[in-house]
């Protein structure tokens, strides 16, 4: 049985190491459109054939990060995110997706190396420090509603690492050198108001989505250990995630609080979103220790 599933599983790591190289490379083409553009309302030519090539790669990328995923889930005869190897592998995959799909609906193709570098950065910790060899999934994990719950879990991640970065990106766009009419980087980035739009918009994606994780991971919770709720570290900081969200919605919402302001709230939700991710899976001990995935 063992040698069977070895080659899913040794075909899973080929595809995921070849899907990184292709984000790196990418991220390449991206940075150098980027860095060839003087004003991002005239990039030349040039610079904008290296950008649909770094959008071609990114695409290349991600079929080979979908195989990687599919065939790790042949391997072990079960969901492809028992741990946090796999875990961040799938974050990764929806990042690249949801962006994918900016890309194919804005003129975003130049941001792609800020978008692909911490993408890539997620999947080399997740391939050399959290690496588990193809198993099968503990007993606490063998429930139908790993299939639900986790990847809602998951896609919200995806989606919420995409947003900050953006809304990073718009305060950048928005600093003090761009207002001042300086030139440099910061003028080679979208409007600020294409940002926010786009961070909002994929923000709230996010937001629902995590929204009905936390409500399913509730109902798992009760099934299993016979409460809903009981301020589990990972159950904490994935309601102050929700918290930081529902306060960005509502200042993006929010005349006053559009703009800089609301950016920062998105930001911060990003960086409790990690936390969550590292801190609380990898370091805080609870009853969610076991896998370091839910």
């Amino acid at each position: 049985m063992g040698e069977r599933l070895a080659t899913p599983a040794l075909l899973s790591d080929w595809l995921f190491t070849s899907a990184f190289g292709v984000y790196m490379l990418a991220a390449l083409l991206c940075s150098t459109e980027y860095a060839l553009t003087r004003h991002a309302a005239s990039p030349p030519a040039f610079a904008v054939r290296l950008g649909r090539s770094g959008v071609a790669l990114t695409v290349l990328g991600g079929l080979l990060h979908l195989g990687s995923v599919v065939l790790r889930g042949v391997a072990t005869g079960r969901v492809p995110w028992g741990n946090m190897y796999e875990y961040l592998s799938a974050v990764g995959l929806v990042a690249v997706v949801a962006w994918l799909y900016v890309v194919s609906r804005y003129d975003m193709r130049r941001m792609s190396v800020f978008v692909l570098l911490p993408i890539a950065s997620l999947l080399f910790l997740a391939g050399n420090r959290l690496y588990a060899e193809a198993a099968p999934l503990v007993p606490p994990l063998r429930s139908y509603w790993i299939i639900i719950h986790v990847a809602a879990a998951i896609m919200a991640s995806g989606v919420f690492l995409l947003s900050g970065v953006v809304s990073a990106l718009h305060l950048a766009s928005s600093g003090e050198f761009r207002r001042k009419g300086g030139g440099g980087p910061s003028r080679r980035l979208p409007p600020v108001d294409h940002l926010d739009r786009i961070a909002y918009r994929t923000g709230t994606v996010g937001f629902l989505t995590l929204t009905f994780a936390i409500i399913t991971g509730a109902v798992w919770a009760e099934q299993t250990w016979g409460r809903f709720w009981g301020w589990d570290p990972k159950e904490t900081v994935a309601f102050v995630s929700w918290v930081c969200y529902a306060a960005y919605l509502h200042a993006r919402a929010t005349a006053g609080w559009r703009g800089r302001r609301s950016a920062w709230l998105n930001v911060i939700g990003m960086v409790v979103v990690l936390f969550n991710l590292f801190f609380v899976n990898l370091v805080a001990v609870g009853l969610h220790s076991y896998a370091g995935v839910d």
